[in-house]
């Protein structure tokens, strides 16, 4: 009597990763807010229009609640990456129609201009960019995932055809499932199906590849780091002597002929920006001093953090005291972190520093 063959136990992956997944939530959250901002201005431009007449308004969240809709029917209805990025985009739009409207949702009378409203869509955003973040880190992807999404990529590629660099990425993916012990038949069946698929051109990815050309050398100068970096140690620095001005003094009043200074008591969005400030200044200006005598990575890595903690702790207390006029400050911080970021992938070879 021969013993039963041996049965693999690995542990099953019960929530499969899509590989593709935090790229179109982060896409999806990109066209929100720039729905949120584009209805803000045409309402502005037009004089908040009634739609409906009489005692009728349709308001805008019930375009965004179908627009939603709509991106769920697509997801539910149809295969494929063409589909899933028109669901994206379908369901961005839909959301960010639907959110310019909380200060609706959350008053008594209905009040469209609520002052925490956009303090309210930015906590929001930040926690749902936040969540993707960590179900991305929390842990590596397993041999499951690679080998589920491999799969799914083949099986697209049978109907519509493969670009060239998601057959890559299929192929890699199926390296990984195999070095970490998927079963044999299925990785060669992916393989087959992959093997058959047609090929066909991604516009949308050539676009991506092409943007970042766009941008004038100007704007990739290495010299943007030391301008940046000592700019965040200032504002950092001022940030911080008015913290301990309103700790202190409880405040100070200045009012001269030529000159005028008002500095308010502490309260919980001064405590804010203090604590982002102290923070930012303990992180930049040793990683700024640092960047021109190492050609380390850590005074880049470190300026990038030091850039999102004063741009995400900030923006907290800005959108609460000034609404959304703090996207002033925001669109500051994100161009700091996108300078560090951009010498960062240079130091690591990941893109070609060109000289215009």
């Amino acid at each position: 009597m021969t013993a039963p063959a041996a049965r693999t136990t690995r542990r099953r992956t019960r929530f499969v990763r899509n590989a593709y997944g935090n790229a179109a939530a982060e896409t999806f959250l990109v066209i929100a807010i720039a729905t949120i901002l584009v209805t803000r201005a045409y309402l502005a431009i037009t004089d908040y229009p009634q739609v409906g007449g009489g005692s009728l308004h349709i308001a805008h969240a019930l375009y965004g609640g179908a627009a939603m809709m709509i991106a769920l029917l697509l997801g539910w209805l149809a295969l494929g990456t063409a589909a899933r990025a028109c669901a994206v985009v379908i369901g961005g739009i839909g959301f960010g129609l639907f959110l310019d409207e909380v200060g609706k949702f959350v008053t008594a009378d209905n009040d469209y201009f609520y002052g925490p409203s956009a303090e309210i869509m930015y906590v929001l955003v930040l926690v749902i960019l936040v969540a993707n973040r960590l179900i991305r880190v929390v842990r590596a992807p397993t041999v499951d995932e690679y080998l589920a999404n491999a799969a799914a990529i083949a099986a697209n590629g049978t109907a519509t055809g493969l670009p060239a660099h998601r057959r890559a990425a299929a192929r890699t993916m199926l390296a990984r499932a195999e070095a970490g012990g998927a079963d044999p038949e299925a990785v060669q069946g992916v393989r087959l199906l992959l093997a058959a698929a047609g090929h066909r051109a991604d516009r949308l990815y050539s676009v991506r590849q092409f943007l970042p050309r766009l941008v004038p050398g100007f704007f990739r100068s290495p010299r943007w780091v030391p301008v940046v970096g000592w700019s965040l140690v200032a504002a950092s620095a001022a940030g911080v002597v008015t913290g301990v001005v309103q700790l202190i003094a409880g405040g100070l009043h200045l009012d001269r002929a030529d000159t005028g200074l008002d500095i308010d008591r502490m309260g919980i969005a001064g405590a804010i920006l203090f604590v982002s400030a102290c923070l930012t200044l303990l992180l930049a200006a040793p990683a700024v001093i640092g960047y021109r005598r190492t050609k380390a990575l850590w005074p880049l890595q470190t300026l990038r953090i030091a850039a999102l903690i004063f741009t995400v702790l900030n923006a907290f207390a800005d959108f609460a005291t000034e609404g959304f006029g703090a996207l002033v400050a925001v669109a500051a911080g994100l161009f700091a972190m996108a300078v560090f970021s951009y010498r960062i992938t240079v130091r690591l070879g990941t893109v070609t520093e060109t000289t215009t």
